[in-house]
């Protein structure tokens, strides 16, 4: 196995992180577990309580289901938390609102092609 050297600047972390959501299936999970966490921001917001837990266990739990499951690798959240957090919701934003394409082609990472049926 290939030691990787240190990502020491959130610039060459961001086309990691890509790289690391290359297939469109992890991309999709991300999303709607990202999704998920607003509402339960909201519900935390409003009930407290329980709540609260529940925002990190959506959140990442669909993030680390799609990374064992469907892309097979670690999760980068296990060795760059902090950016890999802010790398999530930048994801989301970009894809949201249509400009995530470029930053995938940059890296070579499939688009997710959705069918109207």
């Amino acid at each position: 196995m290939a030691v990787r050297a240190a990502i020491t600047s959130y610039g060459d972390f961001w086309p990691h992180y890509l790289r690391e959501h290359a297939r469109p299936t992890t991309r999709a999970i991300h999303y709607a577990g990202t999704a998920l966490t607003f509402l339960l921001l909201a519900l935390a917001l409003q009930r407290g309580g329980w709540w609260w837990a529940m925002l990190p266990l959506a959140g990442y739990g669909f993030a680390w289901a799609a990374h064992f499951a469907v892309e097979r690798n670690r999760p980068a959240t296990f060795t760059y938390p902090l950016w890999s957090l802010i790398s999530d919701y930048r994801m989301f934003f970009l894809w949201l609102t249509g400009r995530l394409a470029p930053h995938l082609r940059a890296v070579r990472a499939k688009p997710i092609q959705w069918r109207m049926t």
